[in-house]
């Protein structure tokens, strides 16, 4: 039971650090604003990567970029 808490704690920490490095660069480019709040969007990416495979931050928080702005280029497509 305890072997699984830590596990649980280290795919949080994981997801945490890859959103944190995403958002990061997302605030800095002006893809997203900056808030208090977490972008719900983002987050959803990087814990749909993480549920299929990808357990290293650095190449979440990379992949998660990429879709988030090639979503919101769709949407500005269909706007």
């Amino acid at each position: 039971m305890l072997h699984e808490r830590g596990v649980q704690v280290m795919n949080v920490d994981v997801i945490g650090k890859a959103y944190d490095i995403a958002a990061s660069y997302l605030r800095h480019i002006g893809a997203i604003r900056e808030q208090p709040a977490t972008n719900e969007a983002l987050l959803q990416l990087i814990v749909q990567l993480f549920e299929h495979g990808d357990h290293h931050q650095l190449s979440l928080a990379n992949r998660a970029i990429m879709r988030y702005q090639r979503r919101a280029a769709q949407q500005g497509e269909a706007a």
